[in-house]
């Protein structure tokens, strides 16, 4: 005993010691740093062709350049990230090869790496007279492929136009200009750019298909055609139900045509119904493409007559429109200005019909008294209300959509009052007259699109971005004395692309994100629903 107790004498300090230690370093893997992403909030280079679109969720900036721009020299013009974060590289300092995406690090007690992508569309056409629709031009493979009809000679063909690189840049050895060219062999060409030259080899060859069905993309009611077949011959379409025998002529004015290749639109049809289409020529028929239309849906709560009122964490009951305990299709902002007790957005008996319920948004000063607040513009959406960060909301944007209608319609009554508060962006705005906003959109989203409204980290719904499939809206400033119908057509930049979210907004005051607009502009909006017809 008395051994232990000496030994214990002596092994008392080391182990004090070793304990304190052991607790530094407890203490210290306790204490993380916070976990906040690091943005990059503004990307410009010099020649872009369009704002660069930043994807918060997905950590990329995608950049638009016009073709003359040199794409492995590139120079940034505005480069600025989230504050108190460093980025490596720093994109301001030198010029960039974006041939390839660039990889930038933003750092904050964590790393969070972007991605930067370059898109650079360079026009590129190589026309021959006669040919079966346009040249296949392949720029990475650089090769030029023109289809002829059997019988065509190919030493004697008329080239129309050529370009194969950049406007005004790039120059071509051999030099070709319009006129005779002689394809009874493949043809090579260099063409030389920004003093790096690449060789393209141009092929023509026979095919005894005069006519071709090139693609068809079925919505619920309208079916879209392409089709390729000689620069002077007439192309059109036929089509039929799938389980009929019969074919039926699509009318001429549905089809357009440029040279060698047409297209149509073919409305009146079934939802969820087969059909069979084809490309015609004269007297020349092109192969038969089988397709189903897809079905059609109503929008949820599109009469606005779901509505609840829920009670908030600081004990304020605020408006909701969806029923209480139900499905959440649509939101509004009031999860912000409920912080000091408004609703922007209500129930409203002042209906269509004159009964049920519809939306009212109201613009508002939202404050303690004329000079501690902000301008609030009363939104109904369809997403989220996330949270509020200050005084700044952050929503969640769209609603998980496959279908692809033509029109939105509704019904709306708007009363604008004089813009009374401006940001900076907007000065010389005061004191015009407001403007409501009512917009529908698809688009491929991924996950639902993060809308933030601080100033030095906004991000806002860009109608121009590349995820925008379609788009149509509605602005309109002005005093109504009733509800007035309402049509919004969608103007779809691709036909086969199918959408993954929808996003309808509607604003009393359209540049509210930016806190601008007039303090008691009222709008009304009742009876949405989707056409899917022409």
């Amino acid at each position: 005993m008395a051994f232990f107790s000496k030994g214990y004498k002596l092994l008392l300090p080391a182990l004090l010691v070793g304990v304190t230690l052991f607790l530094q370093c407890c203490i210290k893997n306790d204490l993380p740093y916070p976990r906040i992403p690091q943005m990059i909030l503004a990307l410009s280079a010099e020649g872009q062709t369009k704002e660069a679109y930043i994807d918060s969720l997905a950590f990329e900036v995608n950049v638009y350049l016009d073709e003359t721009v040199d794409i492995e020299q590139v120079r940034f013009t505005e480069f600025r990230v989230s504050e108190g974060a460093t980025a490596d590289p720093d994109l301001l300092d030198g010029t960039y090869n974006m041939s390839t995406p660039l990889y930038v690090n933003v750092s904050l007690y964590q790393d969070y790496s972007w991605e930067i992508i370059a898109h650079q569309d360079i026009e590129r056409y190589f026309d021959v007279a006669g040919e079966i629709g346009t040249s296949t031009i392949d720029p990475v493979g650089h090769r030029v492929i023109v289809n002829m009809p059997l019988g065509t000679d190919l030493s004697k063909l008329t080239l129309q136009r050529v370009k194969l690189g950049p406007a005004g840049i790039s120059t071509m050895s051999p030099d070709l200009k319009p006129g005779l060219i002689d394809l009874l062999y493949p043809m090579k060409v260099d063409v030389t750019c920004h003093d790096r030259t690449e060789t393209w080899t141009i092929y023509a060859q026979l095919t005894e298909t005069v006519v071709n069905t090139t693609q068809v993309d079925a919505w619920s009611q309208v079916i879209w055609a392409y089709g390729a077949c000689p620069a002077d011959a007439k192309g059109g379409f036929e089509y039929r139900l799938a389980s009929e025998i019969d074919w039926k002529p699509v009318p001429s004015e549905y089809v357009t045509q440029t040279q060698g290749n047409f297209s149509c639109y073919i409305p009146h049809l079934e939802p969820d119904t087969e059909y069979a289409v084809r490309a015609i020529a004269g007297e020349d028929t092109g192969n038969e493409v089988r397709v189903t239309t897809q079905p059609t849906a109503d929008i949820p709560d599109g009469d606005f007559e779901q509505w609840c009122q829920t009670t908030t964490t600081l004990g304020k009951l605020m408006w909701c429109p969806w029923a209480d305990g139900g499905e959440r299709f649509w939101d509004t902002g009031n999860g912000g200005s409920i912080t000091m007790d408004v609703n922007l957005t209500t129930p409203t008996d002042h209906t269509v019909t004159g009964a049920g319920k519809a939306a009212k948004c109201e613009t508002k000063f939202v404050g303690l008294g004329a000079a501690v607040g902000k301008l609030g513009s009363g939104s109904i959406f369809t997403g989220d209300y996330l949270r509020t960060e200050g005084t700044n909301g952050v929503l969640g944007f769209g609603r998980r959509w496959e279908l692809r209608p033509t029109k939105l319609r509704g019904y709306y009554q708007y009363s604008a009052v004089d813009i009374s508060h401006v940001s900076t962006e907007f000065q010389s705005l005061k004191g015009q007259p407001d403007t409501c906003h009512i917009y529908v959109a698809l688009t491929d989203w991924t996950a639902p699109y993060e809308i933030r409204t601080k100033p030095s980290d906004r991000q806002l719904f860009d109608k121009n971005a590349d995820y925008v499939i379609a788009y149509g809206e509605l602005v309109y400033s002005g005093k109504m004395s009733a509800y007035e119908p309402f049509e919004i057509k969608l103007n779809y930049r691709d036909t086969s692309r199918i959408p993954s979210y929808l996003q309808i907004t509607c604003s009393a005051s359209k540049y509210g994100d930016y806190f601008t607009g007039g303090s008691g502009s009222v709008l009304y909006v009742d009876q949405f629903s989707f056409d899917y017809d022409y």
